[in-house]
């Protein structure tokens, strides 16, 4: 390839980068070069830029593509010298253009909405309206959600009467029109590190112009308008954490300090007049004698009531609090589920409103016209019925196909949220469509736990059994495809297909960051699925949350069109939690005509040889289930060479986990490829994954995760014979004990109470060798969850789990918190999160070790992943969590403490004398951790002996990658 270099370096980094640019390339100008270079050489060169960058440093690299094009490669360094395109900017002015001036000029006297100049009283009043109409149409007419709509809209942007706000609007030179967080003053002499944001000003206006005496609406809705309005933006990035900004005397303190000879008595006149405007109009559109927005506020304002709210805190992002009863926590899941549905609706409000033109919005009102905005919004037409019904044809007419039909027609006929429970195989996924279908569905939207699950759910409904013709998209943080594999979805057609298939994590977007909050609308809107959601009864915040989105289609009533799906409904959760009623769950009986015989094997946890049946060889088509990753690698590592096996778990870099999820699936589904004969895995197989083998070795886990694992035996009753489950059961759980390694891992999963209870249940149902049938089986499964001492062990897991969970809530993981534009970064890669529900992970690199001859371990020369040529090409990359690069609060593991101190010598680059710099960058897939290095590496730092004794490396052998795993675990029986 021929590539361009630009150097726009300063000071010291421009000698520097010359001599790095000299070797490599023509010098064609001062500060430009050009070269026909390989893929290889060009990586060389980003990564001996980056080993000497300063903040002065500015490199771009253009990859010319013909003669008329180029692209840009990469930018190493101060990325503020060049455009997103890597263009250096030659001319600026400061004087007022043309196109710069509105061509409508702003009265002095009027309070304008944004820079599309509109009423700030109409855009109030419409974005009430509309909200309110959102609410009906997707909740049905009720009447105090309604009205809390309409008043929250109303009073979302009454902080704008702000002096300084309306400065800024009125001024005609060009402003950022960007309106995903909404219009700001983003002048830049303006800080919000020194005044509140308009949000924060209509909280506590509401707070102080709210009558007491009003008893229209509930405190519980009251409370819903002052977390609608305050959350309806995301919180401001500040650089200095003030606490003023956290309480309504502070946000007071701050505004009034900044109006300067205006006092803040004529703030408050100013909203009230304008709030009379807002009613006015609210009487006129709807003609009607009385505007609610006329009886919510008080006529007069006592300004010494602002100190018995001195201290009072803003309303949190999520109103949770340490219990120790599930019903306590059951009416903060309806609390938080109520601002979700007002601060959706409100956010979708305003985005429509704010897209029109003043001269439209004015049109709309005058011509109450404004319910095609929501018309427009919420319509969804689709052939999608009819080409399930085609689909069902498709099935041969049997007593299976009829009972399906059965369920589906049971199903639909439930008012608002249906449970489908039914064995492994027995068609849920058909079943489901055709409840889709029998509801009239425009769109469905099927929600899974993991992206495992919705790959493998891609793949089936993309097959020519069912909908192969049909817009069926896959929409995860890694894939984005629509009808097939690897056709990418355009960006403006996210959400659009007939059925698109999700995870959780987007669902979750809605309600835990501001710019997807739209992505709620469409859950609310369309008919939805949840797939395998017992998976999340036992992850923190993910069960709250969870819980939350069910809570906000339970609202809807009829209107609701929401089926869960899963083989072990967890009844439990479903009762305690969501309060779903037994009549509202439906079960499909198996067809599968196996039998099955359970056998527990009890075995001392510490040996990995052939006492553990973990690690026993296997033959004939065997899957082994573990509870971890760690367990399938090293049981896969020891019989690589007498078993025809393969090994899938989440530890694999991107490319590996992709291709060997299709091998397993092409093994292992019905008439599979004889390829592989045993499948060695983690817990990523036991669910959705329409797979099967002849045996299967477990360890014991939930019942859950018992019959889901066992749901992969015999999944399509192939055999004539018995099928044996063999349960692994670690000698301390069979003697009730709570320690040991596999007993710490189930606690850390919030699982072990549910776990030690299933397996008493089950020795004492003495099930051990009998020969049973599935049907038997789930009906222990109710059995067990009706039971005293079942319902005792889940509720101590669960409100160990809700605890987690209101401590990761309580941290501000979920809080939306916005950057400003000049802190944002240009570049195409996305970043991890600083914070995440599912836990902190980093962007992480390692070195190659090969274990084809195991025990010996030959290292290699080379790292797990090489960074792609250009900053648009996505990072073949790994993710570790905090805990396992610090090393669980061992200072011994600390893995970071080590890259800290020797990543300099051996890669080269300034050293980082911070913990927290290095993890911050980590972030960032071009700056990940090293957990460990190639022995090229380790010589510039005294060799093999300073390898670090818990270093992670990235295991490969003659038959397929293992994945990330420590030398520690390579070298020892540790756990």
């Amino acid at each position: 390839m021929m590539v361009t270099f630009i150097s726009q370096c300063e000071k010291k980094a421009l000698n520097r980068t010359r001599r790095v640019l000299d070797a490599f390339a023509n010098r064609i100008g001062n500060n430009t070069w050009q070269t026909v270079i390989t893929e290889e050489g060009l990586i060389a060169v980003k990564t001996l830029l980056r080993k000497t960058a300063t903040k002065n440093t500015a490199v771009s690299c253009h990859w010319i593509r013909s003669r008329s094009r180029s692209e840009l490669a990469w930018i190493v360094g101060n990325r503020d010298q060049f455009n997103p395109q890597g263009i250096v900017p030659v001319n600026s002015t400061t004087k007022e253009l043309i196109m710069d001036i509105p061509k409508q000029a702003p009265n002095p006297n009027f309070l304008y909405a944004n820079t599309h100049l509109q009423a700030l009283a109409e855009h109030l009043f419409a974005v009430g309206y509309v909200a309110e109409q959102l609410l009906a149409r997707l909740a049905l007419n009720k009447t105090n959600e309604m009205e809390t709509a309409f008043v929250a809209g109303c009073l979302h942007d009454l902080g704008k009467i702000d002096p300084a706000f309306q400065d800024w609007v009125r001024n005609p030179k060009k402003k950022n029109l960007q309106v995903e967080d909404g219009q700001h003053i983003d002048d830049t002499k303006f800080s919000f590190d020194k005044h509140p944001r308009h949000n924060e000003i209509s909280v506590l206006l509401y707070q102080l112009l709210d009558p007491i005496s009003f008893k229209g609406i509930s405190t519980g809705h009251k409370n819903a308008i002052k977390h609608t309005i305050y959350w309806h933006h995301a919180k401001p990035y500040r650089k200095e954490k003030d606490p003023e900004f956290s309480t309504f005397g502070g946000i007071h303190k701050k505004f009034n300090g900044n109006l300067g000879s205006l006092p803040f008595s004529e703030i408050i006149e100013k909203a009230q007049r304008l709030l009379q405007q807002i009613g006015e109009i609210d009487r006129k559109y709807r003609n009607t004698e009385v505007s609610l927005i006329n009886r919510i506020y008080s006529e007069t304002v006592d300004l010494d009531a602002l100190n018995n709210i001195k201290t009072t805190p803003l309303p949190s992002y999520k109103a949770y609090e340490l219990e120790n009863r599930i019903d306590d926590y059951r009416q903060q899941i309806t609390a938080n589920a109520l601002h979700n549905l007002m601060r959706t609706c409100v956010i979708s409000a305003d985005r429509l409103i704010s897209g029109l033109s003043a001269e439209d919005l004015h049109n709309h009102i005058r011509h109450q016209t404004l319910y095609r905005l929501v018309d427009e919004a919420l319509l969804l037409e689709s052939s999608l019925c009819s080409q399930i019904q085609s689909c069902m044809t498709q099935f041969p007419s049997s007593e299976r196909t009829s009972m399906q039909h059965q369920i589906a027609v049971q199903l639909s006929k439930i008012n608002d949220v249906a449970v489908l429970a039914g064995p492994a195989g027995c068609g849920k996924t058909k079943i489901a469509l055709e409840w889709a279908m029998l509801k009239n569905a425009q769109q469905i939207i099927w929600i899974c736990p993991r992206v495992q699950v919705c790959q493998g759910l891609f793949l089936e409904l993309t097959s020519e059994q069912y909908l192969s013709d049909a817009n069926i998209e896959i929409n995860t943080g890694e894939f984005k495809y629509t009808r097939e594999w690897g056709k990418e979805t355009a960006e403006d057609a996210y959400f659009s297909g007939d059925i698109v298939i999700t995870t959780i994590d987007q669902v979750f977007s809605a309600i835990i960051t501001h710019t997807k909050v739209n992505t709620l609308i469409n859950v609310l809107n369309a008919h939805v699925v949840f797939d395998e959601f017992h998976e999340y009864v036992t992850m923190p915040a993910f069960n709250l949350l969870f819980a939350e989105v069910i809570e906000c289609k339970k609202s809807q009533g009829s209107l609701a069109n929401t089926l869960l799906v899963s083989a072990t409904p967890h009844y439990f959760f479903l009762n305690a939690i969501m309060e779903i009623q037994p009549e509202d769950i439906i079960e499909m009986p198996s067809f599968n005509p196996s039998e099955y015989r359970i056998e527990f094997k009890v075995f001392d946890e510490t040996r990995q040889d052939e006492g553990n049946p973990l690690y026993q060889r296997q033959n004939g088509k065997t899957i082994v289930i573990s509870n971890t990753a760690q367990t399938a690698q090293k049981s896969f590592i020891q019989n690589q060479n007498c078993e025809n096996a393969i090994l899938l778990h989440s530890k694999f870099k991107k490319s590996d986990k992709h291709k060997l999820f299709d091998e397993v699936y092409e093994s292992f589904k019905k008439n599979g490829t004889p390829k592989y004969n045993v499948l060695r895995a983690g817990p990523i197989v036991q669910a959705s994954l329409n797979i099967t083998s002849n045996y299967m070795v477990s360890e014991l886990s939930t019942a859950e995760n018992f019959l889901q694992r066992l749901g992969r035996l015999d999944r399509f009753g192939a055999n004539s014979t018995p099928n044996i489950y063999r349960v692994a059961v670690p000698e301390l759980i069979h003697q009730g004990k709570g320690t040991g390694a596999a007993a710490r891992f189930l606690n850390r999963q919030y699982s072990f109470a549910a776990t030690k209870a299933w397996y008493r249940f089950l020795q004492t149902e003495e099930i051990e060798n009998q020969i049973i049938q599935l049907p038997i089986l789930y009906s222990l499964y109710r059995k067990f969850h009706e039971t005293e001492l079942a319902k005792q062990a889940m509720e101590s897991d669960l409100l160990a789990c809700f605890k987690q969970g209101v401590q990761l809530i309580q941290n501000k993981v979920v809080d939306p918190i916005t950057i400003p534009p000049k802190k944002a970064t240009e570049k195409g890669r996305k970043k991890i999160s600083k914070h995440s529900l599912r836990g902190e992970n980093r962007f992480v690199q390692m070195a190659v070790c090969e274990v084809s001859q195991w025990p010996k371990i030959e290292f290699l020369n080379e790292y797990a992943y090489q960074p792609p040529v250009s900053d648009r090409e996505q990072f073949d990359n790994l993710t570790a969590p905090l805990d396992e690069i610090q090393g669980y609060g061992d200072s011994d593991r600390n893995l970071l403490a080590y890259m800290k101190s020797k990543h300099h010598n051996i890669i080269g680059g300034q050293k980082a004398f911070k913990d927290f710099i290095l993890l911050n960058e980590a972030r960032d897939p071009e700056f990940p951790v090293y957990l460990s290095y190639t022995p090229e590496g380790l010589d510039r730092v005294g060799g093999e002996s300073s390898r670090h004794s818990y270093a992670v490396y990235y295991a490969v052998c003659d038959k397929q990658p293992i994945g990330a795993i420590s030398i520690k675990q390579l070298t020892t029986n540790e756990d």
